[in-house]
């Protein structure tokens, strides 16, 4: 899926009026009436994708119902609109409903067979599923397709994927590569450095949270307690000690924090 959340807030109300037209009942409120469709190809694309950047808007929100409730019109104008089967099958898999999301996906792949985003969006949903082979497959197809603007994603996820196959060494080579691409990534820094973890390489591991931890709008439960860990490993009880405070003082009441304190660092 591209980047459909461009829409400010101020915008995405000027284009909700665009749409709809109100009436006033008797008790003063008015109500929202519905344009008709338009009838011409150009004015029900625009149509699609403006319904489908407020589903974006709406679903980077959170606002699942609403955000389905856009897509759906988006496919009402445009129903062979590649993008918005995608947006919709990652709001059907946030809801939980796997079987519906899998029918968008596969309807979006079709639709568009050459949009590695609906591809890297398709691979996601199939690792969270623990389909690993399959997801892999979408992310090297999303990686071929010429011009792919989020390779650096792609990367990054199928480097998760692997890490959550089992397969360490594979995950450390994809992680890296998302990593040379986009430094600035906090996300492929902290699984990289859980990798190295993982795989024994504490001082590795140590360079790529350190500069997570760093900046403290970036640092979370888990950095910290993945930082404390990796210290724990490298037998530096002082760091330990202060990354335990900041636990403390910043998240008392996270799981990260208790299994710092009862010790669990070799979980």
């Amino acid at each position: 899926m591209r980047a459909l959340a461009r829409l400010a807030a101020a915008a995405a109300l000027a284009v909700l009026f665009g749409c709809t037209s109100t009436v006033t009942t008797t008790d003063g409120k008015p109500v929202p009436v519905e344009e008709p469709m338009p009838t011409d190809p150009a004015s029900r694309a625009r149509l699609a994708g403006t319904r489908l950047e407020l589903a974006s808007l709406y679903f980077g929100r959170g606002e699942l119902k609403t955000a389905l409730v856009e897509v759906n019109k988006a496919l009402e104008a445009k129903p062979d609109y590649g993008q918005a089967y995608s947006l919709r099958g990652l709001i059907h898999a946030a809801a939980g409903d796997s079987g519906r999301a899998e029918q968008d996906f596969q309807r979006a792949v079709q639709l568009d067979p050459r949009d590695g985003d609906t591809m890297q969006a398709y691979g996601w949903f199939l690792c969270q599923s623990g389909r690993y082979g399959p997801a892999e497959a979408q992310f090297q197809a999303a990686l071929a397709q010429p011009g792919y603007r989020s390779p650096a994603l792609a990367w990054r996820t199928l480097g998760i994927c692997q890490a959550r196959d089992g397969r360490l060494a594979d995950a450390e080579a994809s992680l890296t590569r998302s990593y040379q691409i986009d430094p600035s990534s906090p996300a492929t820094a902290f699984n990289l450095a859980d990798v190295l973890y993982r795989r024994g390489d504490y001082a590795k591991a140590r360079f790529y949270i350190d500069r997570v931890n760093a900046r403290p709008e970036q640092s979370n439960a888990q950095t910290l307690w993945l930082a404390a860990r990796i210290e724990h490993r490298l037998g530096n009880r002082v760091q330990v000690q202060g990354l335990g405070s900041q636990l403390r003082s910043r998240y008392p009441q996270a799981p990260e924090t208790l299994a710092f304190e009862q010790g669990r660092f070799n979980d």
